[in-house]
């Protein structure tokens, strides 16, 4: 076990100015905290922190950092408190060690529900400050470099919550080195016959390849030393679990891959990055297809580096990493490499002895760059949604996929996941762009919104002020911000359909007790319903979760109280001399019913919005099904020129009926409300209709009728034999009209056909 003066040691060796009081307070303390407790291995139970500490030296981190580290455990499993932790070592200790406790308790692999939400919790926990996270995956490597000691379905749980939540966040923060060790622990005890097998591959292909690492290590310093390049070549063989996961992924066997050997080529500068990749590129023969610039577009979590993939000695395909120094520390240590310290005056005081050469602990102050801003963008989308499962869903898709790196019309980069869309590409610039998309255009082409993007596209995308996007499009995207984004404008665009439903129906309502309704009159109605806001209010009477009654009284309980008491009035209709025929219609497309079943039409003016007179309900607007209110169609439609109902269906809106539909006695009255067509002569939508053809049973008959149907400007959206016989054979046909004016067209126009034996329309 490591000794008190050895661990300040490691730490003064790379930062001469740590407070060296401060470890030795921590290092005493946690020791007789957790006095004479044992770990599973037997081993004194301080022996853990101090390993967590040591590799955190490894990282290079800051003292309060380190201390955290010796006292992560002590909350939880000693008698100390969060209050005497910040007495003995300040309150920026207290928190992280608090922040640490907190994530403890949360089980990471349990039902999807509590999984997810604990998920949102760690996230949280570790967003505040990054070092929660860093001494968190410390904790989790030592845990796993000694998992033996568990019992198995301890060690199946703790591996998979590894393999699934803690390597990945290790990866998106840059720490590749600490990512490896964690999945290779993992795979070992998640697969032991799989982690054998490979392994056993490995020592072949090493015997069989004997000398191979180090002979391709000497030719190529060779190389660059002949033209003056001084570089440190590292060879090295690809972990188990990372040629497992190929193999799965690609379907093929250990002998197919060709990169189980890489090298990192070590430079002092960018320019000799790029001649290295000279010298390579001249001395062997580069496989196509895999060269990458991540100098010139680094990764999310800051990792630069330039990657090629050459034949070299021996024949053996072999992928160059050509990085300085500064990009290797990063590569190595990811975000540990530049932490974040609250203390700006310790960070200047850091980035001074830099520029005096002096060791020190790499210091990063900018809280929005590089990985950290990642984590940052992943707690706002959290918070933003509404459904937890939906995140860590969403959540686990961008921690496993690869990036593609495109550009905007002005330059700016956007990192995104493999396989992202130009959808993903606008929710990635702004959630505003994304909501407005209706186009893209990739490389100045347009393209339809769910191509796929590769590395270098140029994406501009096209926006509407008025567009909403469709629920539909969350199949496409393929980001947790896009999908999440998307859905939460849906919700929003459906709140807002119920909302101006509700607000409609108070509006009818009042008018019928004569006064006008004001969105402030019910809002200071608000603590008699019980309700939070206006809106809230609207959708629930749209929703049918409150009466429409309910609210009047709350709003106006005089005026409604007399409306009641009041004798009703008797409305006489005068016959116009516009309606035509026994049900007495107007050639106008609006009409409306009264509310509760009242049987009687009442005519309207050509005006496609219905005014309210003595006497007389003004109906619900009715535009279509793109209109801004729920709207359904009930099978067999409806179109203007029909007499409609509508019916209030909770968690639907309105459900409209034509007046003969069979259905409508399915619905008590008080259910029903009236609502009138709406039609915008500037932009026509098509209603739906059913009707029943009959026809002989000969080749061309289907012709014939679809062909009388196109020519009248008619749209078939459904057929169906309904009945067929030798000779005669009955289709339900689905139809897309303007109005009735135009479905009697179509039906005259099937009738005079001698084709056609009988046309009639449906309404189920």
């Amino acid at each position: 076990m490591m000794r008190q003066y050895e661990l300040v040691e490691r730490v003064q060796k790379y930062d001469p100015t740590a407070d060296e009081a401060l470890l030795n307070r921590a290092y005493v303390y946690a020791m007789r905290a957790h006095g004479n407790q044992k770990r599973a291995s037997g081993a004194p139970y301080f022996s853990h922190p101090l390993e967590v500490a040591a590799i955190l030296t490894e990282l290079r981190l800051d003292d309060a950092t380190i201390a955290t580290a010796l006292l992560h455990d002590v909350i939880e499993d000693t008698d100390a408190t969060r209050a005497e932790i910040d007495q003995l070592f300040g309150p920026e200790i207290g928190a992280l060690v608090d922040g640490l406790t907190k994530i403890k308790k949360l089980d990471l692999v349990t039902k999807k529900a509590e999984q997810a939400e604990n998920f949102r919790k760690l996230l949280i926990a570790i967003s505040s400050d990054i070092r929660v996270l860093l001494v968190k995956l410390a904790d989790r490597l030592h845990n796993m470099r000694t998992l033996e000691h568990m019992k198995p379905a301890s060690r199946k749980r703790v591996s998979e919550e590894t393999l699934e939540i803690y390597a990945p966040l290790a990866g998106r923060m840059g720490m590749q080195a600490l990512r490896d060790e964690l999945e290779e622990h993992a795979f070992r005890w998640l697969n032991p016959e799989a982690y054998q097998t490979v392994t056993d591959k490995l020592d072949e292909l090493r015997a069989k390849n004997e000398g191979l690492v180090d002979d391709i290590a000497l030719a190529l310093e060779q190389k660059l030393a002949a033209v003056g390049i001084k570089a440190e070549v590292n060879g090295r063989e690809k972990k188990p679990y990372s040629i497992w996961s190929k193999m799965a992924n690609r379907q093929i066997g250990l002998e197919q891959l060709s990169d189980i050997y890489a090298f990192r080529v070590i430079v002092d500068t960018i320019d000799d990055c790029y001649r290295v990749l000279g010298v390579a590129h001249t001395t062997w023969r580069t496989v196509p297809g895999r060269f990458k610039d991540y100098i010139s577009t680094p990764k999310q979590n800051n990792y630069q580096s330039i990657h090629t993939t050459v034949v070299g000695p021996r024949h053996q395909r072999v992928e160059l990493q050509i990085r300085t120094r500064a990009m290797h520390d990063v590569a190595e240590y990811g975000v540990a490499a530049h932490a974040f310290y609250k203390d700006a005056r310790h960070v200047e005081t850091q980035n001074a002895q830099k520029m005096n050469g002096a060791s020190q602990s790499l210091v990063f102050s900018d809280k929005e760059s590089g990985p950290y801003q990642w984590l940052r963008r992943l707690v706002e989308t959290l918070l933003e949604g509404a459904n937890p499962e939906e995140f860590l869903e969403h959540t686990k898709l961008e921690l496993f996929q690869d990036q593609v790196f495109c550009f905007s019309p002005k330059g700016r980069l956007i990192a995104l996941p493999r396989g992202a869309t130009p959808l993903d590409f606008a929710y990635a610039v702004h959630t505003d762009i994304g909501n407005r998309a209706v186009g893209a255009y990739v490389n100045g082409r347009h393209v339809p919104i769910d191509t796929r993007l590769r590395n270098g596209d140029e994406v501009e995308i096209q926006t509407s002020k008025t567009h909403t996007p469709p629920a539909a499009w969350e199949s496409l995207a393929v980001t947790g911000r896009a999908r999440s984004a998307i859905r939460r404008a849906a919700r929003d665009a459906i709140r807002r359909q119920y909302a101006e439903l509700g607000r409609r129906l108070l509006i009818s309502a009042f008018d019928r007790i004569g006064e006008t309704y004001t969105d402030e009159s019910l809002r200071k109605a608000l603590p008699r319903l019980s309700q939070k806001s206006v809106d809230d209010v609207l959708a629930a009477v749209a929703r049918n979760e409150l009466k429409v009654e309910d609210v009047v009284r709350a709003v106006a309980p005089e005026v409604a109280a007399a409306a009641r008491a009041a004798p009703p009035a008797r409305v006489e209709e005068q016959p116009s001399k516009t309606m035509k025929g026994w049900l007495r219609l107007t050639r106008a497309a609006s009409n409306k019913l009264r509310i509760g079943g009242a049987s009687s039409s009442l005519p309207q003016s050509a005006d496609p919005q219905p005014e309210t007179t003595t006497g007389r309900v003004r109906g619900v607007p009715i535009r279509g099904v793109k209109d801004d209110m729920p709207v359904l169609f009930e099978e067999g439609g409806a179109v203007p020129g029909d007499r409609i109902v509508g019916v209030l269906a909770p968690g639907e809106g309105i459900r409209v009926f034509q007046i003969h539909s069979p259905r409508l006695q399915e619905f008590e009255h008080e259910r029903w409300i009236d609502v009138a067509w709406d039609v915008d002569p500037d932009n026509p939508q098509r209603f739906p209709a059913l009707i029943v053809v009959t026809t002989p049973n000969r080749p061309g008959a289907l012709a014939e009728i679809a062909d009388v149907i196109g020519q009248a400007a008619g749209n078939i959206n459904n057929i169906k034999m309904i009945r067929r016989a030798s000779d005669f054979m009955d289709m339900r046909i689905g139809l897309d009209v303007w109005d009735l004016a135009h479905l009697n067209q179509i039906v005259n126009g099937l009738k005079s056909k001698a084709v056609v034996t009988k046309v009639e329309r449906v309404f189920e």
